[in-house]
């Protein structure tokens, strides 16, 4: 079955550009001009991937993603910004946007992380497998987390983040390893990583200083084995 896409942007030449490529490729595409239609568009449709503008009237592109969050943490979210807008990069990455595209953009690069985005998200399932340390209970097949016995809810990127640290304890891993292996691609900014990392931190709380920087090259996982 052919992929769901909504594609959230005020600009009406943007929208039919985008929702053009996207059906060239096969996937099913829904548009919203405003804030208060892509969340009708959302939960009306169920989309696989959101592409998400920061500037929407009636309620800006943050919010609507504040909001999708509250009600999945597993779509996937990627947000349109000019190059001027890097606060606003920033914090759509700590609200929980996955990737972002700046303006002006190609459609193609688009499709193309779409494209990527789909292939993580549809890859085959993981076999039975949990990865314990002290105070932290990994279960991958089902994607769950639990920090001291309290399950902590994370999106798909942390949820990959977090893995792909713990099951290579002790090795540091650049940030063109992590955005190859959790984006699929290394095109994205490489500050789109250090803000996954520094949300998942918060979210382990104090076992978060398990995940050290290695100043000028990546992280590393530092757990305490049970």
């Amino acid at each position: 079955m052919s992929a769901t896409i909504l594609v959230v942007d005020d600009e009406p030449a943007i929208r039919q550009v985008v929702k053009a490529y996207l059906e060239k490729e096969g996937f099913r595409v829904y548009t919203a001009a405003t804030g208060t239609e892509a969340l009708q568009a959302f939960r009306a449709y169920q989309p696989d991937i959101v592409v998400l503008d920061i500037m929407l009237p009636e309620m800006d592109g943050l919010e609507v993603l504040t909001r999708l969050r509250r009600e999945s943490e597993d779509i996937y979210v990627i947000m349109l910004t000019a190059k001027t807008e890097e606060t606003d990069r920033v914090v759509g990455l700590t609200l929980g946007a996955d990737d972002y595209v700046t303006k002006p953009f190609s459609p193609r690069e688009l499709v193309a992380r779409v494209k990527a985005a789909l292939r993580r998200l549809r890859k085959a399932p993981e076999p039975p497998k949990r990865l314990r340390f002290r105070g932290l209970d990994i279960d991958v097949a089902a994607r769950r987390v639990w920090v001291q016995g309290q399950e902590v809810h994370l999106t798909p990127r942390e949820f990959d983040l977090l893995v792909t640290l713990a099951e290579h304890r002790g090795w540091v891993m650049t940030r063109t390893q992590l955005l190859e292996r959790i984006w699929g691609s290394t095109y994205a900014d490489a500050r789109v990583v250090d803000v996954h990392i520094g949300n998942l931190r918060k979210k382990l709380g104090p076992l978060g200083q398990w995940i050290v920087t290695v100043r000028g090259v990546g992280y590393r996982f530092d757990g305490e084995e049970e």
